[in-house]
C-alpha cells in the first residue's frame, strides 16, 4: 500500500482554493493533465478563481503540476489513422433511453469472421480524439471495438468544443443513466452477427475506468474488464458482485487515488476474485493518454501490452 505525503504548506493551498471553487479547480487541473488545456490556458482559467497568476501558479505547484510541462508524443506506430488500411471506421448512433451516438472500429474484413468486442469509455469530457484512437488501436488488434459517447443525451460531445465545457455537462449525467446507456451499446454490440456476443470486454480511462467498475458491479455479460486509473473506487462491500475479470493500470505519482484502492484490492484477493493490477514507478494520473502532458511512453507502452495480452486471454479463449 503506497502512503500519501503532502507538504503541509500544498495542502493548504489546494484545500482553500477548492473549499471555494469546488469541482471547478479539480476539472481544470484534471483537463491540463488530459492534454486537453496547454499551461497558459490553464494559468488564464485558474486565475479567474484564485484571482491572481501567482496564486493561479501556486495551485499548479500544490497539485504536482509544475513539471508537466512539455509535450511528448508517443512512438511512431502507437497511434492509428482512421484512414488505416487494416480497419474501417465510423460513427454510428444505436437506440438507447434515446438517440446514442458511438464511434465503430472494426478489423477491414469484420463481415466474415466473428470476434470478440470491446466497448471503450471516455474521461469525463466526452468521446475525444485519444479515445478514438484507442478504438482504433483495439479494432487494429483484431476486435469489434465502440465507444460509447455518454454526452449523448445532451447532445453528444462534439457539442462541447470548449474542453470546461464537455467537463460540466459530464458533471451532469448521473451514474444510472451512464449505466443504462453503457449497457444498451453493450447489448446492442452483442447482438451483431459479426460479433461473438459471449466474448464481451469493457475497457475505460479516469473517469472511464470508474464507469468500467460500475458495469462489472451490475452486469455479467463481461468477459473481461480494463481499469486504467479509474475513479470514483467502489466500496470494498461491493466486491461480492462482482464476476468479470479485471485488469487494473495505476500510477505511483497518482497517490491519493491509487492509496484509495487498496481496500477494494484486498477484498478482491479475499474473495477469490480474478484480477491483476499494475503500479506503474515514477508515473503520473493519464500516463497512457498521449495526446496530454503526463504521457509516460515506457509506462503506456507496456500497460498496453499487458492490457491486450489480458483482452487476449479471456476474450480468444479456446
Amino acid at each position: 500500500m503506497l502512503t500519501v505525503q503532502f507538504l503541509a504548506n500544498d495542502r493548504e493551498i489546494l484545500l482553500s482554493f477548492q473549499h471555494m471553487w469546488g469541482d471547478k479547480i479539480s476539472s481544470l487541473l484534471h483537463l491540463f493533465e488530459d492534454g486537453q488545456l496547454n499551461r497558459r490556458e490553464l494559468v488564464e482559467r485558474l486565475t479567474k478563481y484564485t484571482g491572481s497568476i501567482a496564486a493561479a501558479i501556486a495551485a499548479i505547484d500544490a497539485a504536482g503540476l509544475a513539471e508537466a510541462q512539455t509535450l511528448t508524443g508517443p512512438p511512431v506506430g502507437v497511434q492509428v489513422p482512421d484512414n488505416d488500411p487494416a480497419i474501417f471506421s465510423q460513427t454510428l448512433t444505436i437506440s438507447g433511453d434515446g438517440p446514442l451516438f458511438v464511434y465503430q472500429s472494426v478489423p477491414v474484413d469484420w463481415a466474415t469472421t466473428r470476434r470478440p468486442a470491446v466497448l471503450v469509455i471516455h474521461e469525463n469530457r466526452g468521446l475525444t480524439e485519444y479515445i478514438k484512437d484507442v478504438t482504433r488501436r483495439l479494432a487494429k488488434a483484431g476486435y469489434v471495438a465502440v465507444a460509447v459517447d455518454l454526452l449523448s443525451r445532451q447532445g453528444g460531445s462534439d457539442r462541447f468544443a470548449d474542453p470546461e465545457a464537455g467537463v460540466a455537462a459530464y458533471g451532469r449525467t448521473r451514474p444510472e443513466e451512464r449505466r443504462t446507456d453503457m449497457l444498451a451499446t453493450l447489448l446492442t454490440i452483442r447482438d451483431q452477427v459479426y460479433v461473438r456476443g459471449d466474448r464481451l470486454g469493457v475497457i475505460g480511462f479516469c473517469a472511464g475506468g470508474g464507469n468500467v467498475m460500475d458495469l462489472a458491479l451490475n452486469t455479467d455479460a463481461l468477459s473481461a474488464a480494463v481499469n486504467f486509473y479509474g475513479a470514483p473506487v467502489p466500496p470494498a462491500s461491493e466486491v461480492g458482485r462482482i464476476n468479470t475479470p479485471i485488469l487494473f493500470n495505476y500510477a505511483e505519482l497518482d497517490r491519493n487515488l491509487t492509496a484509495s484502492m487498496a481496500p477494494f484490492m484486498q477484498a478482491l484477493a479475499q474473495n477469490q476474485k480474478r484480477f491483476e493490477v499494475h503500479v506503474y514507478h515514477n508515473a503520473n494520473h493519464a500516463f497512457h493518454n498521449d495526446t496530454g502532458p503526463r504521457y509516460d511512453a515506457a509506462a503506456a507502452t507496456d500497460a498496453w501490452q499487458k492490457t491486450l495480452d489480458f483482452l487476449n486471454r479471456y476474450l480468444n479463449r479456446a
